[in-house]
């Protein structure tokens, strides 16, 4: 929770003026049943109707500077509490956008967000309550106490046992909530990674008739999370009528003790009527801080789930030393013995010893089965994981030795999965360079085949595009994908299977467009489509994340029956037609 406190340092001034008012407003209740005291004993006692109506006023300010007094603190400790909680999420925000793909293949989407809002809004909650209740609290009940030694030292003694008992009890329940709550939490990831999983895969479930079975993963999430919740919730609601009898028995003894007394001459009525305020001053706080405590073991456990992702270093980040990429750029990429695993230093390797050139200017293309290594290897590129053996030099330069601003401003990437934004389709074109002018964005849109499809729709560049994409098809996402990457005209360009929804005809007027640039680009190509790839300049065909033939079409076709097989298995019928 500490950690967190740099916070609120921003807005010390508020919080500490906060307290100021607070601290105020708790010397004024401690002064009303004094002033009571002295109207029952010196006003009605003594029949001076002076001192009556002297204190009634007295305290009617009092009332009147407490409440402008209560209404400065709560407006000073809102705004604290929501400006430390827009900061938190902006932190959040921030520190994922710095993870590596591994850092986020360890973190689920669900618990993010649940980070992001309900964590964020907890430790609010702490920083709202601790303003108004936190300070309040354990100041009403040492100055009561002090107050009621003043006014009876015997009676005093008399309840400590039941204040010990009281405290006792608090300690008890702050200690129990914490795991409790720390186990709601934990449901409530569940829950919304069940939410989310199924909003973002509705399409699938409902053509595979799995509603149903969602729909019962759901519930025992749900269920989870509402059993855990109801047990802390019993816990909470029993600690309450507890305290009252608690409150309720210290008010019979100090009445019967206190009435004995005051028939003996030894206690007045005014002292009476001052202790038991005092009394209730003393152990109210003592409720209140119940309340506190319930808001603190929740926030304590969200404070902790928001520091880890604070507190996680990225994967993958610039060296101390880090330079920029050195201009003019070239684009020549070497893999040297290049190995991969994920999940650890001990995880089954994915690639293994990957020596590769590609010349500035070049198209590779890269060929496997599904699992050979042909993405993982594209995604070392741009370093969005980083490679456990070997080098991958970029004009020379180790790209670990890069700013990784510099090296991902020159590499432009269409991914196997397209990923569209909400917006209009000029927007998400040029999403990487959002200053980029209509005839930037028209020339990459006709580059990619997207033009004439995008002038069709109902207000063309200016058409709202759905949540991913919804009210497009998968071609023409992949071609507004295409255009992005083009529009940003990157030395290095990487398509991974960026044409797999496109019919071949769109598929062949795409190549044709990119050929007239490829003299711009170092090209990698990722393909299912063997014909996608025959005029490459270099083709790589991986299995089992080893390099198993290197070559052009031509060559391949000769030397590697791997390539042959695919190569028949796709285009068998048209091998005549082909050029080898």
């Amino acid at each position: 929770m500490f950690k967190l406190a740099f916070f609120i340092k921003p807005y010390w001034k508020r919080a500490t003026l906060a307290l100021v008012l607070l601290t105020a407003l708790v010397f004024m209740d401690l002064a009303i049943p004094r002033l009571v005291q002295r109207i029952i004993d010196q006003g009605i006692g003594r029949h001076d109707q002076g001192v009556v109506i002297r204190t009634s006023l007295l305290m009617l300010g009092i009332s009147l500077l407490s409440t402008l007094f209560a209404v400065g603190n709560n407006i000073l400790s809102v705004h604290v509490g929501e400006c430390v909680a827009r900061d938190l999420r902006d932190a959040l925000f921030t520190r994922i956008q710095t993870f590596s793909f591994a850092n986020l293949d360890e973190q689920k989407t669900g618990q993010l967000m649940v980070r992001l809002t309900s964590d964020a809004s907890a430790v609010q909650r702490v920083v709202l309550v601790s303003l108004r209740i936190g300070t309040r609290a354990p100041l009403l009940m040492v100055g009561s106490l002090i107050l009621m030694v003043s006014t009876s030292p015997g009676l005093a003694l008399l309840l400590l046992p039941l204040l010990l008992i009281t405290s006792a009890l608090i300690v008890f329940f702050v200690i129990r909530m914490e795991p409790l709550f720390r186990s709601v939490q934990q449901k409530l990831d569940g829950l919304n990674t069940v939410l989310q999983e199924n909003i973002a895969g509705v399409r699938l479930v409902k053509s595979f008739v799995r509603a149903d079975f969602e729909g019962e993963r759901f519930e025992r999430a749900n269920e989870a999370y509402t059993g855990q919740s109801v047990r802390v919730l019993q816990i909470v609601s029993t600690m309450s009528p507890v305290l009252t009898m608690c409150v309720n028995i210290g008010m019979v003894i100090v009445i019967w003790v206190g009435g004995i007394h005051s028939i003996q001459g030894n206690l007045s009525v005014g002292q009476i009527v001052a202790f038991t305020n005092y009394l209730l001053t003393t152990m109210t706080p003592l409720i209140m801080m119940t309340v506190l405590s319930n808001v603190w073991a929740g926030g304590i456990v969200s404070a902790k789930r928001v520091s880890e992702v604070l507190d996680t270093v990225p994967d993958v980040r610039d060296a101390p030393d880090a330079i920029s990429l050195p201009e003019p750029v070239q684009g020549r990429l070497i893999f040297e013995n290049v190995s991969f695993h994920y999940n650890g230093a001990h995880a089954e390797s994915v690639l293994s010893e990957i020596s590769l050139t590609a010349e500035s200017g070049q198209t590779v293309a890269i060929l496997g089965a599904t699992g050979s290594g042909k993405s993982t290897l594209v995604n070392l590129v741009p370093r969005f994981y980083d490679i456990s053996a070997g080098r991958i030099l970029l004009d020379g330069i180790d790209i670990r030795r890069l700013r990784q601003d510099s090296l991902l401003a020159q590499i432009g990437i269409v991914p196997q999965e397209t990923v569209l934004f909400s917006g209009s389709v000029r927007d998400n074109i040029r999403y990487g360079v959002p200053g980029a002018g209509d005839e930037e964005i028209f020339a990459a849109a006709k580059a990619a085949q997207a033009h004439d499809f995008i002038m069709a729709l109902s207000k063309g560049y200016d058409t709202h595009v759905e949540e991913r994409g919804a009210n497009l098809s998968g071609g023409q996402k992949q071609r507004i994908a295409i255009a992005r990457a083009l529009l940003t005209r990157p030395r290095i360009l990487i398509l991974d299977d960026s044409t797999s929804s496109v019919d071949v005809e769109t598929e062949t007027r795409i190549q044709e467009a990119l050929e007239a640039q490829m003299h711009r680009h170092t090209t990698l190509v990722v393909a299912q489509r063997i014909s996608t790839v025959l005029k490459a300049d270099k083709i790589v065909v991986l299995e089992k994340g080893r390099i198993a033939a290197e070559g052009t079409h031509g060559e391949l076709m000769a030397a590697s029956p791997i390539y042959r097989e695919i190569f028949e298995s796709q285009l068998g019928g048209e091998m005549d037609e082909v050029p080898t």
